[in-house]
C-alpha cells in the first residue's frame, strides 16, 4: 500500500526510555515514567490530576464508576461514536440515549440534549470528533441546570481547545486516547483527567482494584487494604516510558498534522467550491489538533466509489462510523430521543483520507490528486 491510513512512528527518545525503565527493575504501573506523564499532562492541560490507563475505554469506564452510573440511570451521547463510549455505560447497567449530532461539526447537538433529559438521567457524555470542540458553554450550562455530570470523550482530542481551555479539563472527567491510530501514540494506552476535586481519591482507588494502595506509596497509611469497587487499570511502564517521549514532542506531531490538513484543503477546495464534496468546516471558538481529516461525498455510492478508486491507487482511506443505534447491540442496550437524520447521513457519506506523522507534503498531494481523478472521471 502505497499510502497507508496510519503509521506508527517514533519522533524522540521512546526506545530509550523504554531501555531506561528495563535497566530501573521497574516495568509495572506507576513508575517514573508513568509519573512524568501524570505530571506532563497536569502541567500542560490544567487539570485536577491525570492517571494513565490501559486504554481510553478503560479511563471511560473509570468514569462510569466514579460517576456512580448504574442500572436505574441514564446517559445522554451521541451514536456517531466508537463503541467504547457507550459500552462504559451498558456495562453498569444504565441506558446510553442518543441524540442527533450536529451538521457543522459532526458532534452532540447541545440544542437537542433538553428534550432528552428524564427524572433517569445522571450524566451527559459529548464526544469531541475529529478533535473539534462539542459546544461545552451550552452543555455545561445545561449539565448544572439539572445537576448533571459532564464526562467528556476526549479520545480524539489531546491538544485541542475551546475558548482557549484544552478539550477534556472543561467537564467533571474527561478520558484521552492514546492508541496507535491517535496523534500522540503508546500502541495502548489512555487516561483519565479529573477536573472535579471530590473525585479524586476515589479516582486513585478505583484504578488501583479498589484499594488505597496509592495512599501507601505515598505514606499517607501504614498499609494498603480493599476500600471500594475496581479494577487494574494500570498500564505497563514500558507504555508510560513510550509515551512520555511522544508527549516531549507532542507540539511538533500536532504542527506536523495541522499542516497536513491545510494542505489537503489547499488541494481540495476546488473541489468544494464546485459543489463536488464537503470539506470541514473550522470553528473560531475551537483550535484544533489535526487529528481527522474527512471529506464528505454527496451519496453513498459516491463514496463507495471513490473508496475502491483511492485503493486501486493505492491510498488507503476509510469511512466512519456506522451509529451505534442502528447496531445489534445498540437497540438491545440504548434508545434513541428524536430522529437520528444527520447521523444517518454523514456516516453514509463521509471519508477519512490518510494523516499520519511523517507524511509528506508529497504524499498529500498524490493522495489529493487521486480523489481530483476521482472527480474528473466520474463528473
Amino acid at each position: 500500500m502505497r499510502i497507508p491510513f496510519n503509521k506508527p512512528f517514533i519522533v524522540g527518545k521512546e526506545l530509550e526510555y523504554i531501555a531506561q525503565a528495563v535497566e530501573s527493575g521497574h516495568l509495572s504501573g506507576d513508575g517514573l515514567f508513568s509519573k512524568r506523564c501524570h505530571s506532563w499532562l497536569e502541567n500542560t492541560l490544567g487539570c485536577q490530576k491525570a492517571l494513565l490507563t490501559h486504554s481510553c475505554t478503560g479511563a471511560l469506564e473509570m468514569a462510569a464508576m466514579l460517576g456512580e452510573i448504574g442500572p436505574a440511570d441514564e446517559i445522554i451521547m451521541p451514536s456517531f461514536t466508537f463503541v467504547s463510549t457507550a459500552n462504559a455505560f451498558v456495562l453498569r447497567g444504565s441506558l446510553p440515549v442518543f441524540v442527533d449530532i450536529r451538521e457543522d461539526n459532526l458532534n452532540l447537538n447541545e440544542e437537542l440534549i433538553e428534550h432528552a433529559i428524564t427524572a433517569k438521567t445522571k450524566a451527559i457524555v459529548p464526544v469531541h470528533y475529529a478533535g473539534a470542540a462539542c459546544n461545552m458553554d451550552g452543555i455545561m450550562r445545561i449539565a448544572k441546570q439539572y445537576n448533571l455530570m459532564v464526562i467528556e470523550d476526549a479520545a480524539q482530542a489531546l491538544l485541542s481547545t475551546y475558548h482557549g481551555r484544552y478539550l477534556g479539563t472543561i467537564g467533571d472527567l474527561g478520558c484521552l486516547s492514546f492508541h496507535e491510530t491517535k496523534n500522540i501514540i503508546s500502541g495502548e494506552g489512555g487516561a483519565l483527567l479529573v477536573n472535579n476535586p471530590d473525585l479524586m481519591e476515589r479516582a486513585e482507588i478505583l484504578r488501583e482494584k479498589g484499594t488505597n494502595r496509592s495512599r501507601f506509596f505515598r505514606g499517607q497509611v501504614d498499609k494498603y487494604t480493599w476500600m471500594d469497587i475496581g479494577s487494574s487499570f494500570l498500564p505497563s511502564e514500558l507504555v508510560g516510558a513510550f509515551l512520555f517521549a511522544q508527549l516531549e514532542k507532542a507540539g511538533q506531531i500536532i504542527t506536523a498534522r495541522n499542516r497536513i490538513c491545510a494542505e489537503y484543503v489547499d488541494h481540495l477546495q476546488s473541489l468544494a467550491d464546485k459543489g463536488l464534496l464537503s470539506l470541514p468546516r473550522a470553528a473560531e471558538e475551537s483550535g484544533s489538533n489535526g487529528h481527522i481529516f474527512y471529506i464528505l461525498t454527496r451519496s453513498p455510492k459516491e463514496r463507495a466509489l471513490l473508496l475502491a478508486h483511492l485503493r486501486h491507487c493505492d491510498i488507503l482511506a476509510v469511512f466512519h462510523y456506522v451509529p451505534l443505534h442502528s447496531s445489534p447491540a445498540g437497540r438491545r442496550f440504548c434508545r434513541v430521543d428524536g430522529v437520528m437524520s444527520v447521523t444517518e447521513d454523514i456516516s453514509e457519506r463521509l471519508v477519512r483520507l490518510p494523516v499520519y506523522y511523517g507524511m509528506t507534503s508529497g504524499d498529500v498531494e498524490y493522495v489529493a490528486k487521486s480523489v481530483k481523478q476521482f472527480y474528473r472521471v466520474s463528473t
